[in-house]
Protein backbone atom coordinates (compact mmCIF):
# COMPACT_ATOMS: atom_id res chain seq x y z
CA UNK A 1 0.00 0.00 0.00
CA UNK A 2 1.36 3.41 -0.98
CA UNK A 3 2.02 6.07 1.58
CA UNK A 4 -0.64 8.80 1.33
CA UNK A 5 2.05 11.48 1.79
CA UNK A 6 3.77 10.16 -1.32
CA UNK A 7 0.58 10.49 -3.37
CA UNK A 8 -0.11 13.97 -2.02
CA UNK A 9 3.43 15.12 -2.77
CA UNK A 10 3.32 13.62 -6.27
CA UNK A 11 0.07 15.51 -6.98
CA UNK A 12 1.60 18.69 -5.57
CA UNK A 13 4.61 18.34 -7.88
CA UNK A 14 2.37 17.62 -10.86
CA UNK A 15 0.25 20.71 -10.13
CA UNK A 16 3.43 22.75 -9.79
CA UNK A 17 4.70 21.54 -13.18
CA UNK A 18 1.38 22.36 -14.87
CA UNK A 19 1.49 25.91 -13.51
CA UNK A 20 5.16 26.20 -14.48
CA UNK A 21 4.37 25.16 -18.08
CA UNK A 22 1.57 27.74 -18.25
CA UNK A 23 3.91 30.39 -16.82
CA UNK A 24 6.50 29.66 -19.52
CA UNK A 25 3.85 29.55 -22.26
CA UNK A 26 2.69 33.04 -21.20
CA UNK A 27 6.13 34.68 -21.11
CA UNK A 28 6.70 37.82 -23.15
CA UNK A 29 8.15 37.10 -26.57
CA UNK A 30 11.83 37.97 -26.20
CA UNK A 31 15.25 36.38 -26.58
CA UNK A 32 15.61 36.24 -22.79
CA UNK A 33 12.25 34.55 -22.37
CA UNK A 34 13.09 31.96 -25.02
CA UNK A 35 16.46 30.99 -23.57
CA UNK A 36 15.65 31.24 -19.87
CA UNK A 37 12.17 29.78 -20.38
CA UNK A 38 13.70 26.71 -22.06
CA UNK A 39 16.11 26.28 -19.15
CA UNK A 40 13.24 26.65 -16.68
CA UNK A 41 11.14 24.05 -18.49
CA UNK A 42 14.03 21.58 -18.35
CA UNK A 43 14.87 22.10 -14.69
CA UNK A 44 11.27 22.50 -13.50
CA UNK A 45 9.92 19.39 -15.20
CA UNK A 46 13.01 17.47 -14.09
CA UNK A 47 11.90 17.87 -10.47
CA UNK A 48 8.83 15.72 -11.09
CA UNK A 49 10.59 13.38 -13.52
CA UNK A 50 13.35 12.50 -11.09
CA UNK A 51 10.88 12.09 -8.24
CA UNK A 52 8.83 9.62 -10.29
CA UNK A 53 11.99 7.76 -11.38
CA UNK A 54 13.04 7.54 -7.74
CA UNK A 55 9.82 5.73 -6.86
CA UNK A 56 11.07 2.68 -8.78
CA UNK A 57 14.70 2.93 -7.70
CA UNK A 58 16.51 -0.35 -7.19
CA UNK A 59 18.38 0.67 -4.04
CA UNK A 60 18.37 3.23 -1.24
CA UNK A 61 21.43 4.89 -2.82
CA UNK A 62 19.65 5.11 -6.20
CA UNK A 63 16.53 6.48 -4.50
CA UNK A 64 18.60 9.09 -2.67
CA UNK A 65 20.33 10.12 -5.91
CA UNK A 66 16.99 10.77 -7.62
CA UNK A 67 15.86 12.91 -4.68
CA UNK A 68 19.16 14.78 -4.81
CA UNK A 69 18.64 15.46 -8.53
CA UNK A 70 15.14 16.78 -7.79
CA UNK A 71 16.61 19.05 -5.10
CA UNK A 72 19.23 20.42 -7.50
CA UNK A 73 16.61 21.00 -10.20
CA UNK A 74 14.32 22.83 -7.78
CA UNK A 75 17.17 25.10 -6.68
CA UNK A 76 18.15 25.76 -10.30
CA UNK A 77 14.53 26.56 -11.17
CA UNK A 78 14.45 29.30 -8.52
CA UNK A 79 17.20 31.12 -10.40
CA UNK A 80 15.39 30.97 -13.74
CA UNK A 81 12.03 32.08 -12.29
CA UNK A 82 13.75 34.96 -10.49
CA UNK A 83 15.47 36.10 -13.70
CA UNK A 84 12.20 36.02 -15.64
CA UNK A 85 10.39 37.90 -12.86
CA UNK A 86 13.11 40.52 -12.41
CA UNK A 87 13.51 41.21 -16.14
CA UNK A 88 9.77 41.76 -16.49
CA UNK A 89 9.39 38.81 -18.86
CA UNK A 90 7.09 36.75 -16.63
CA UNK A 91 3.94 37.42 -14.64
CA UNK A 92 5.17 38.69 -11.26
CA UNK A 93 2.33 37.23 -9.18
CA UNK A 94 2.69 33.77 -10.73
CA UNK A 95 6.50 33.96 -10.41
CA UNK A 96 6.10 34.67 -6.69
CA UNK A 97 3.82 31.64 -6.29
CA UNK A 98 6.31 29.46 -8.19
CA UNK A 99 9.21 30.70 -6.06
CA UNK A 100 7.29 30.08 -2.85
CA UNK A 101 6.40 26.58 -3.99
CA UNK A 102 9.98 25.90 -5.12
CA UNK A 103 11.28 26.98 -1.71
CA UNK A 104 8.93 24.53 0.02
CA UNK A 105 9.68 21.74 -2.49
CA UNK A 106 13.43 22.30 -2.06
CA UNK A 107 13.03 22.09 1.70
CA UNK A 108 11.15 18.82 1.45
CA UNK A 109 13.77 17.28 -0.83
CA UNK A 110 16.66 18.61 1.29
CA UNK A 111 15.13 17.15 4.44
CA UNK A 112 14.43 13.85 2.69
CA UNK A 113 18.00 13.59 1.36
CA UNK A 114 19.42 14.22 4.84
CA UNK A 115 17.11 11.58 6.31
CA UNK A 116 17.98 9.07 3.57
CA UNK A 117 21.68 9.66 4.15
CA UNK A 118 21.17 9.14 7.88
CA UNK A 119 22.21 12.68 8.78
CA UNK A 120 18.87 13.64 10.24
CA UNK A 121 16.85 11.87 12.87
CA UNK A 122 13.23 10.98 12.19
CA UNK A 123 10.97 12.14 15.00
Amino acid sequence: MKDNRTDIFKRRLYTFVLRLVKFVENLKRSQTSKIVGDQLLRSGTSILGNYIEGQSASSRKDYTNYFNHSLKSSNESKVWVSILRDTGNGDRKEAEWLLSELTEISGIFASSVLTLKGKKKNF
